[in-house]
């Protein structure tokens, strides 16, 4: 735990963010703060920032490795039932009967550390801070990933001074009192998302078999892959590779399983096939280099490819939180900017769905411009706009 007490200088901007645990909380929020630097940077401002979460959270990795103190609270997480009486299991009472020490722990460091304002982004963490924040009066600032607002965010709504939504469509589903003080920013992108060469792709990962001709899918379960999406694409691989060239992001888990899977594959076939546990630094020019992406729906994927404007097949987690990775995908299906799978998937199903994209690149291109018309490259920029509203609106208590 760091010392969150303030001693720098008292013409820098203070910012408390909170929130974690995944990265669709973590990444958000970081690139808040790196754009909100370089905002105060041109006026000569400094920024000062203090990061809450928890010791387990990916935010505890991140913050620390990109130069922002962290410190953590005691928090609890809710595990959500459809039948409330699970909701009361003993899990779920204890880790209740912890938000009261975090939001004293939390209300101690906020007060010591008096930022301008309190970024939460979701996650379980987020919600002793913001109730402190409201306790301290320092404006708190919401922002929400997916089409649906968060457990953590649906509880501090009422005590925030803004919300930051991602897309037009959550707004009708907030209460007025929300709603009135709700802004529509987009999901943050990592500007090194957006900068991709699909050329570069080819070269560093070395895709001498791909057929230029031919466009190219990317296929990819995250970080850790997904048992699901590799089962049913090695299913339909042979398929696939006569229409495209497939960029595969397995997982590192699953590697040998789907080499073997693989190694029957004609060698003209196999020439046209990359398959790799992880994608790192390469990933913005595997992006630029993808006609299709088949992949999950959380929120920060869409906001990616939405940004880029991708057609894409999505193949929700149906264990998400709240459900969010099919409102996400139906959301935009609905919009006729991407295909969502949100029933059992098979491989007929997934043929189906990438049949008509592989074999007309018209209707690709019209894919890919509806979801770049839900796309907010600028979410960032938007995101910062809102904060620094907050501060002006919320003039700062005497004595900070």
């Amino acid at each position: 735990m760091v010392n969150s007490v303030h001693d720098a200088s008292s013409d820098a901007f203070r910012l408390v963010v909170t929130g974690g645990g995944t990265g669709g909380h973590t990444y958000p929020a970081l690139t808040a703060v790196r754009t909100l630097q370089q905002r105060l940077a041109l006026s000569g401002r400094a920024l000062e920032t203090l990061w809450i979460g928890t010791e387990s959270g990916l935010e505890a990795r991140v913050a620390p490795a990109e130069g922002i103190p962290f410190t953590t609270v005691a928090t609890g997480k809710i595990r959500r039932s459809a039948n409330p009486l699970k909701m009361l299991s003993a899990a779920n009472v204890t880790d209740m009967a912890r938000v009261p020490l975090g939001v004293a722990q939390a209300r101690k460091i906020i007060a010591d550390f008096r930022p301008d304002v309190v970024l939460a982004t979701g996650g379980y963490v987020a919600v002793p801070a913001g109730l402190a924040a409201r306790m301290c009066r320092r404006p708190l600032v919401l922002h929400e990933q997916t089409v649906r607002l968060g457990l953590a965010n649906r509880k501090l709504a009422g005590s925030a001074t803004a919300i930051a939504v991602s897309s037009e469509s959550t707004l009708e589903l907030l209460p007025a009192a929300s709603r009135a003080i709700a802004v529509v920013t987009g999901n943050p992108v990592r500007p090194q998302v957006l900068s991709g060469h699909g050329a570069k792709a080819v070269e560093a990962l070395g895709l001498a078999g791909f057929d230029s001709r031919r466009p190219t899918v990317y296929v990819t379960g995250g970080a850790q892959g997904s048992q699901q999406i590799n089962t049913v694409v090695a299913e339909v691989l042979p398929w696939l590779l006569t229409h495209a060239n497939v960029i595969h992001q397995c997982g590192p888990d699953h590697v040998e399983t789907l080499r073997g899977r693989a190694a029957s594959l004609p060698s003209e076939a196999a020439g046209r096939y990359h398959l790799t546990g992880f994608v790192g630094a390469e990933l913005p020019d595997v992006l630029a280099l993808a006609d299709v992406v088949i992949s999950r729906s959380g929120a920060g994927t869409l906001a990616e490819l939405t940004a880029l404007g991708k057609a894409s097949v999505f193949i929700p987690l149906a264990t998400s939180a709240g459900n969010e990775q099919y409102h996400n995908a139906r959301y935009l299906q609905e919009a006729g900017a991407a295909v969502a799978l949100t029933d059992t998937v098979t491989g007929h199903s997934l043929t189906r769905a990438l049949e008509p994209l592989l074999a007309d690149p018209h209707l690709r291109a019209a894919m890919a411009e509806r979801a770049r018309a839900h796309g907010r490259p600028d979410a960032a920029e938007r995101l910062v706009d809102v904060i620094l509203s907050a501060v002006s609106g919320c003039p700062r208590p005497q004595g900070a």
